[in-house]
């Protein structure tokens, strides 16, 4: 099987993909066409069907897997797959496994690391409450290890939660190490809660799309619901540091219209958001340049989600 990955300009593709996303749409000249998102473990491809009434272009929609011939073009930058035939691929000529993305780190030596973030608590509360999720419930842990990030913007593969949330504990032990001012065992307990709420809002894989409870609510509530039960299964966790805790999950984005219900307003929230911002940008860059042909230092063009005209620096 060849992967996504390894695609490069000018070549004829002629094999099977997941559609990820398909979108019906209209050229400025009133013809009809359709855009797709294509994607296997290796990562996604946009792709094109100029003419979709043609023959060879058969009825699929998003989520099957189907068999697709086509050239890799490249389109400001990046690369773009068009289409000349497609059609759904059958049971038994195609393996999901290969067709999810994947951390490209080791889920099970994360996750260790992320325990021994856990083991260096010395808060008994805080520490209590995180052994709950992270090392005392296996349905938890399986989920966690499991989950993406996001739909689309940083770290939407299995592992990206896990991966997202390590590098965001880690930006913030740093952080601890240059700010002494800061609280660590709080924001380091923030850090590794604070996205724990994307287990409801997003589904799991192949779908990897907002459900019900996440259109309505949106991880930063489920986040800090779900973390406010446990508290209170606790016989006296302490409400202000319970409180403090919540806050800093409240308010990671930031600003009211990235989604925050609270603007920071004790130093480590401040910390948190900055960590979150950071890693989230980082892996958003990291993304957009992976179908990049090496060497290529053209402008890609706006960015949606960095609102900016971006590009990769030369050697």
């Amino acid at each position: 099987m060849k992967y996504i990955e390894t695609f490069r300009e000018g070549e004829r593709v002629n094999g099977i993909l997941l559609c990820k996303y398909k979108q019906s749409a209209v050229t400025k000249n009133g013809k009809p066409y359709e855009n797709l998102i294509l994607q296997d473990k290796t990562g996604t491809l946009d792709a094109k069907i100029w003419d979709p009434d043609s023959q060879g272009i058969d009825g699929f929609e998003t989520l099957d897997y189907i068999c697709v011939v086509g050239d890799v073009t490249s389109f400001q930058g990046a690369l773009q797959l068009n289409v000349k035939r497609v059609r759904r691929a059958q049971p038994g000529e195609y393996d999901p496994k290969d067709f999810l993305p994947v951390s490209s780190r080791d889920i099970g030596a994360m996750y260790e690391e992320l325990e021994g973030y856990i083991n260096t608590i010395q808060n008994p509360w805080l520490k209590k409450l995180l052994s709950g999720f992270f090392l005392e419930d296996k349905e938890f842990a399986g989920r966690f290890k499991a989950h993406s990030a996001a739909k689309s913007v940083h770290h939407g593969f299995i592992g990206g939660l896990l991966e997202h949330t390590l590098a965001v504990t880690g930006l913030c032990e740093a952080f601890c190490r240059q700010y002494p001012i800061l609280n660590r065992d709080l924001l380091l307990t923030a850090a590794m809660f604070h996205d724990i709420g994307k287990l409801e809002e997003l589904s799991g894989f192949p779908a990897n799309d907002y459900t019900d409870a996440g259109q309505l609510l949106g991880h930063i509530v489920i986040g800090t619901e779900w973390i406010g039960e446990h508290m209170r299964k606790i016989s006296g966790f302490p409400k202000r540091l319970g409180n403090e805790l919540k806050h800093c999950i409240l308010a990671h984005h930031g600003e009211l219209e990235f989604g925050s219900p609270k603007k920071p307003a004790l130093i480590e929230a401040v910390a948190l958001h900055f960590a979150d911002n950071m890693d989230s940008k980082m892996e958003t860059l990291k993304e957009a340049f992976s179908s990049v042909p090496e060497g290529n230092t053209e402008w890609l063009g706006y960015h949606r989600f960095l609102e900016s005209n971006i590009r990769k620096t030369g050697v």
